[in-house]
């Protein structure tokens, strides 16, 4: 696993091939970290479906309202919904949407982001200045690409489980 710098703003994602690391960037975008931390802590990230994943592009999950494999599953519906939390401001940035970077998913108002947060699979810059940077994954990144793709895919893997690093090490 990786050198974790700092338990409480790191992330450990279990996927079906093993760990993902992720560094949240809580002086770049505050409040997106905050709210993943919460939902980790919830445990309300865990078995929930990566609905919309495209070759070359990235991998989107975090659908805590429909997304949950293990509870009233649909995949026609995992995508629409967030949390109960209200929806966060854009904290944009100069942060380039590099690979392993974590955006946060959103419609096309900039301040509707919610829970769902997607993985970059390559330099996707054309996102720059328009979705917010959060997190940059520093450990496992050969599972994230291996998640199965479609839109949505016919069987989707899942987040296995989602922790704060600093409540499990």
């Amino acid at each position: 696993m990786a050198d974790i710098k700092d338990p409480e703003n790191t992330i450990i994602l279990t996927l079906k091939d093993g760990e993902v690391v992720i560094e949240l960037l809580t002086d770049i975008a505050p409040k997106h970290c905050e709210r993943m931390k919460v939902l980790a802590r919830e445990k309300a990230y865990d078995n929930v479906a990566f609905h919309r994943v495209i070759d070359g592009f990235m991998a989107q999950t975090g659908d805590v309202e429909n997304g949950n494999m293990e509870k009233d599953f649909n995949l026609r519906r995992a995508g629409t919904g967030g949390s109960s939390y209200d929806d966060l401001p854009a904290e944009f940035s100069r942060i380039p949407h590099d690979r392993g970077t974590l955006g946060a998913a959103r419609s096309a108002n900039p301040n509707s982001a919610n829970s769902q947060f997607f993985i970059n699979f390559t330099d996707n810059h054309f996102l720059n200045g328009q979705y917010t940077v959060y997190g940059r994954v520093i450990s496992g990144m050969a599972h994230v690409d291996k998640i199965t793709r479609g839109e949505p895919p016919a069987t989707p893997d899942r987040m296995i489980t989602v922790r704060v690093a600093a409540d499990v090490l």
